[in-house]
Parts: C-alpha cells; sequence; structure tokens
C-alpha cells in the first residue's frame, strides 16, 4: 500500500518540476518579446522612455538626415510664468510638469526663443509621433499628386489597392480619407480593451498580422462624407494608398520628398508591420527640432527659402476647410468640438492656427498670423482632457513670442 502511496507523490512531484520549468521558460520568453513590450508600454515607469524608443522596440524603417540641415537662429527667452484657461490664471511650469512634457521648442520665423527637455530627453532624442504623424502622411498625399502619382482627391481608394476591391473600404475616396470623413465603422476607443484601435496594435505586433488584411473587412456605418469621425483606419489606408500609387514606402517617399529637401537634421524612423506596410497612424519617430522644421513648411506655405517642398495650395486646402461637417464648435455632423482639414485639427474660436495633435500630449501647432511654431512631446496620461487647455498656451506662448522685440 504505501509504495502506491508513493507512486502518485512522486508523479506530482514531477508534474510540479515541468510546471515550474515550463512557467519560467515561459516567463522569460515574455520578458524578452513584443508582447510583454506592449503589456508595459505605458506604464508610469516605462512610457517616458518607450515614448523615446519605439523604433527600437518595434520594426521600423529609417529615414536619413538631410547633409543640408535647416540651420535656425537662436534667442532664448525666459517663457512667461503664466497663462489663462477658462478665466483662470495657470502656471507655465506647473503645466509642463504635470503634462509629463518631455520637451517644448517654441520659434518665431527661423528663430528658436525657446528649447527645454525634461525627464531625460535631449536635442537628439526621437520621441514618437503618434497621430502627428497622420499630418505628414497628409504632406505626402499632396506631394503625391502635385508629382502625378495620385491623380486627384476623388480617386477612390480601389483605384490603387486593388485587393479592396469590393469592400466598403475600397469605395472611399482619397477626399474622404484626408477628412475623416470614410463612415466606416472603426472604434477608436482607447479605454476599451478590445476596441479597433487597442486590437490592432495587439494583432500587427503580437500577432504579426499585416495592416491591409486587418482593415480589407471593415464595414461601412454611414455614407462616405457626410460625418467627421476620427478614425485611425483611415489614415492607415492613406499611406497604404501612398505607398501603392508610388511604388515606395512612407519612410522612402518621406525621404526624399520632405526629409532631405527640408533639411532635417537627424534621422527619423517609421514604424511597420513585419511585411514592411508603415502604420500611417502615427509612430514616426523624430528630433523635436525637425517636427519643428516640418511646421514650418506649414507656416512658410510649403517652402524652404524659395524652394516648394509642399504645393502651396495643398498647405492651404490642408487648414482652411469650407465643409460644415469640418467646422470648429458645437457642430452635429462631427464628433468633437475641434474642426478638421486634411488630417490637421483646427482649434475652437479660430485665429488662423492649426495643430497636429497624438495621444499622450504630442503636438505640432502652428499660428500664422504671429509666424509661431510650437512643439510639444510628451507622456500625459490625461491627454484626452487636456488640448482645450494646451491651445491656451499655445496661443499666449505665439502671443507672447509675437510681442518680443
Amino acid at each position: 500500500m504505501k509504495r502506491w502511496i508513493r507512486i502518485p507523490a512522486i508523479v506530482l512531484l514531477v508534474l510540479a518540476g515541468v510546471i515550474t520549468i515550463v512557467g519560467t521558460v515561459g516567463f522569460f520568453y515574455l520578458r524578452n518579446s513584443e508582447w510583454w513590450i506592449s503589456f508595459t508600454l505605458f506604464s508610469d515607469e516605462t512610457r517616458v522612455e518607450n515614448f523615446r524608443n519605439f523604433h527600437t522596440l518595434f520594426p521600423a524603417e529609417r529615414v536619413r538626415p538631410s547633409g543640408d540641415t535647416w540651420e535656425f537662429d537662436s534667442d532664448p527667452r525666459r517663457l512667461p510664468h503664466s497663462f489663462v484657461y477658462n478665466g483662470e490664471e495657470r502656471s507655465v511650469e506647473e503645466f509642463l510638469d504635470s503634462t509629463w512634457t518631455t520637451s517644448l521648442v517654441v520659434a518665431r520665423g527661423e528663430t528658436i526663443l525657446a528649447e527645454e527637455y525634461f525627464r531625460s530627453y535631449d536635442a537628439e532624442s526621437l520621441p514618437t509621433s503618434f497621430s502627428t504623424g497622420k499630418s505628414v502622411v497628409s504632406a505626402l498625399v499632396g506631394i503625391a499628386i502635385d508629382e502625378g502619382y495620385v491623380t486627384s482627391v476623388e480617386d477612390r481608394v480601389d483605384t490603387y489597392l486593388p485587393s479592396f476591391a469590393g469592400t466598403d473600404y475600397g469605395a472611399v475616396s482619397v477626399y474622404d480619407l484626408l477628412t475623416m470623413s470614410s463612415g466606416l465603422g472603426f472604434d477608436e476607443d482607447y479605454d476599451t480593451f478590445n476596441s479597433d484601435i487597442n486590437m490592432l496594435s495587439v494583432r500587427v505586433f503580437g500577432f504579426e498580422d499585416a495592416l491591409p488584411d486587418l482593415l480589407r473587412d471593415t464595414e461601412a456605418i454611414r455614407p462616405a462624407g457626410t460625418y467627421n469621425e476620427y478614425i485611425s483606419s483611415d489614415t492607415i489606408v492613406l499611406g497604404l494608398v501612398v505607398e501603392a500609387a508610388t511604388g515606395r514606402s512612407l519612410s522612402r517617399f518621406l525621404e526624399e520628398s520632405i526629409w532631405g529637401p527640408a533639411g532635417m537634421e537627424f534621422p527619423a524612423y517609421w514604424n511597420t508591420d513585419v511585411h514592411g506596410n508603415t502604420l500611417g497612424n502615427g509612430f514616426l519617430s523624430a528630433a523635436p527640432r525637425d517636427f519643428l522644421r516640418f511646421g514650418m513648411l506649414y507656416l512658410n506655405e510649403g517652402r524652404r527659402d524659395n524652394r516648394s517642398i509642399i504645393p502651396a495650395d495643398w498647405v492651404f486646402d490642408s487648414v482652411y476647410r469650407t465643409e460644415p461637417r469640418l467646422q470648429p464648435g458645437t457642430n452635429p455632423d462631427s464628433h468633437w468640438t475641434f474642426g478638421y482639414g486634411y488630417q490637421w485639427w483646427i482649434p475652437e474660436e479660430p485665429e488662423g492656427d492649426f495643430t497636429a495633435i497624438g495621444i499622450w500630449g504630442q503636438y505640432v501647432y502652428v499660428h500664422p498670423e504671429h509666424q509661431v511654431v510650437i512643439v510639444k512631446t510628451s507622456a500625459d496620461e490625461g491627454f484626452d482632457e487636456r488640448d482645450h487647455e494646451t491651445i491656451a498656451l499655445f496661443r499666449a506662448l505665439a502671443e507672447w513670442a509675437a510681442s518680443l522685440p
């Protein structure tokens, strides 16, 4: 009897050992895989570092810098102490700290007035753009049209992506993608674990699915061109159209048409899926001063000095739209109170200013009247509630910059 009792005990010990070994091996596999990175990507302890290392954490394609850097003058000034938001005076320093700012660059014309870095970032750090990269995709669309790769904003997606023929996305126009008016049903809720936007990252980086395969079956929930609703899938498809039309990745086309001619100072990196499809909805890692140069192109009607890089009419069309659904303020045909252009946001109570916005507090802000461009990168957990206050800060900084002798 005792011998038979000992056998199950031995079996249990062996099973416990096997489970321990498998669990340990599994943990170390997970700990050194992209799954672990995904699980910890946005934690308080790691996201500041992760945001400047996206190009090393996930597949990315390098964009080479120019050999002819667009240089700026420097006239360092002390930032104002406060700004006004909702009738209350707010501390600039406290706002920058509470929003986990990692860089802030303020320029008037081609003179940098303030350039500050926080949380171990510096001028050579390459923070990820998140959705500010959408505005870069828009610029590439304008260049692709100007160079004849894309015929018109009225072209359908399936003109350039035959695999989308017969799908709801295939019938959408480039114009409706640019203005976030596709009518497709894509859940952009970052607070819902299994939303489309969250599952997109899991499937691309975890399961190594290809971007086109994830979006072909997306279904329309309303007619295209009738309602402005921000969904990242529109920009991803827009990027796929540019890649197919030009025969180049977004990174290569960016390098040839903007990064080199505009005199960008540092390399950039654009994240892709493992199949080489660019994540056009964001994930362009670049130095803050190079994001500033991109904003400068829009301030200067697409030019660097006398050289046209982005067509001037495209710059105008991108940020001054007249369609009712794209207007700022309370709008029954839009999901938000900011207006929209070709992948650029138009703040409420317009001053002619416009901005690129990315989650976690990324901005490229342009105020043409004051000749000011501002770049802010952040790791702000409360980013969803900060956009209006951030615009108030930017407008105050633009007015301050314009008042300087």
